[in-house]
């Protein structure tokens, strides 16, 4: 997913001169240096781990890097680095230097460049924000969202459950995590403030609730997960993958909790009531909305129940919205996550070009001469964990579920548990400000309050980039649970 950073307002800024608009780019950048730190560690470790660990090993069977191999990793590297600095999409990226390293360093055709091309992935992600983009247009989403709310009946300790379930049903039907987190941000956080909670909790749990669903055999990142996997030979469990996503996040939402109860801020003392908030409707679904749900039903059967193509059919379904609201097509087609279909088809693309010269098997190669498949399990999950707290942690999924191959066919580490645990570190730390979700949470926190919430929202991420990527190794990997 796309990365964005928050910045203060720039009124607060001029008020106390510009020291405060300062303060979020240089934490900013400490951070990012910190992070470039960790992941030129971890290429070192990689590299040279071996002749520390294992010397006998490394001299007879490490195989060491070419120039056509060190060239397309440096530029992988420069541009992740180009992508957290500046809002470019990294998918234009690849691509382009995909053309620049097959066509001018390999000599290789376009045809050649683009056969690993993810046409179903793609097909995947345009079907499914094609249609969802016109259910939140005609108000089918709301409706969902309110009926909810109503059922809670005045508890509202039980209001972040119900936002985290929300979320994690709209992403389990294919929904993008931040497209989900976006639509419910600016109620959940009127909520919370009219509740008296916590701001950062509430946002919290619809970000995890985003990212329990997130790996469903519907979803997108489920299937591009999926596919990747088969891709390099070690199919994993769609179910078994969706099941851990959920049971990760429900854990680090009740973990999370205990800590606001511990600190004594389950009840914030900066709400009140939020005039923005709509009150909560009663009325019934009607016309194109009874027509959306009975849709996301058929979607449902045909696709769990029949095994038909999640892109096609959400075309499909979408189509027939688009053909009952046909004024208002251009607008519903503009709801496509065309960013996203660039970011996926650009990453991709690159790294079949990185394994068709072998980079991702000499780095897995040189990640064995570790010689503990745990260590380098903890290892890869914490730099795909931290990577994607400032990074897209779609784009470094493609790149670090190919390294897992050589890892599980020469170990009995569990290929559902161990590709299970890295894209649940990449995604759980979208909680951080600098990530999509994040930037969404505190966008949508009442405006007197948005420093508080970037503070404690940064707190409280960097917490889960120390934990969260240990806790989902430690229950999915060693274990053999999946």
């Amino acid at each position: 997913m796309t990365k964005t950073i928050y910045q203060s307002d720039p009124k607060a800024g001029s008020e106390t001169g510009e020291a405060p608009a300062r303060r979020p780019d240089r934490r900013r950048r400490i951070l990012l240096i910190t992070v470039a730190a960790i992941a030129i560690l971890g290429l070192a470790a990689l590299v040279f781990g071996g002749a520390i660990f294992n010397p006998a090993a490394t001299s007879e069977s490490e195989p060491a890097m070419t120039v056509t191999q060190i060239i397309p990793l440096v530029i992988l590297v420069v541009m992740f680095v180009v992508a957290t600095k500046w809002p470019l999409n990294i998918g234009v990226m690849g691509l382009v230097a995909s053309f620049g390293v097959g066509y001018f360093m390999l000599g290789m055709t376009d045809k050649e460049i683009l056969k690993e091309f993810p046409a179903s992935i793609v097909l995947t992600i345009i079907g499914v924000t094609y249609f969802f983009s016109m259910a939140q247009r005609n108000g089918t989403i709301d409706i969902i969202v309110q009926t909810c709310v109503r059922l809670v009946r005045g508890k509202t300790l039980l209001l972040p459950w119900v936002f985290f379930l929300i979320a994690a049903a709209l992403t389990s039907l294919g929904t993008f995590s931040p497209a989900a987190v976006a639509l419910l941000a600016p109620a959940a956080l009127g909520f919370a403030y009219e509740s008296r909670i916590h701001p950062v909790l509430m946002g919290a749990f619809i970000i995890n609730g985003a990212h329990a669903g997130g790996f469903s055999p519907l979803s997108v990142a489920g299937v591009l997960v999926h596919d990747i996997a088969l891709e390099n030979g070690f199919p994993i469990s769609q179910g078994g993958l969706f099941a851990a996503s959920f049971a990760l996040n429900l854990i680090l939402s009740a973990l999370t909790v205990l800590l606001f109860a511990l600190l004594g801020k389950l009840k914030d003392g900066h709400g009140g009531h939020h005039t923005g908030l709509d009150e909560p409707r009663t009325s019934r679904p009607h016309g194109q909305q009874i027509l959306t749900l009975l849709l996301i039903a058929a979607m449902l059967v045909c696709t769990l129940g029949f095994h038909m193509p999640i892109g096609f059919v959400a075309l499909s379904a979408g189509l027939l919205l688009a053909l009952v609201n046909i004024k208002e097509h251009r607008t519903f087609i503009g709801g496509v996550s065309w960013s996203t279909v660039l970011l996926v088809a650009g990453m991709i693309t690159y790294v079949s070009l990185l394994q068709h010269v072998g980079v991702i098997d000499t780095l897995a190669e040189q990640a064995l001469a570790l010689g503990a498949p745990l260590l380098i399990a903890l290892v890869l999950c914490y730099v795909i964990g931290v990577g994607s707290a400032f990074a897209s942690s779609t784009a470094l999924l493609t790149a670090f579920i190919p390294l897992a191959g050589p890892l599980l066919a020469s170990s009995s580490l569990s290929a559902s548990g161990t590709v299970a645990a890295l894209a649940i570190a990449a995604t759980v730390v979208d909680v951080s400000p600098f990530s999509t979700d994040g930037a969404l949470v505190v966008a949508n926190a009442r405006e007197d309050d948005r420093q508080r919430v970037y503070k404690q929202l940064m707190m409280y991420a960097g917490g889960v980039v120390l934990a969260a990527p240990a806790l989902a190794w430690a229950l999915l990997v060693p274990t053999g649970i999946m």
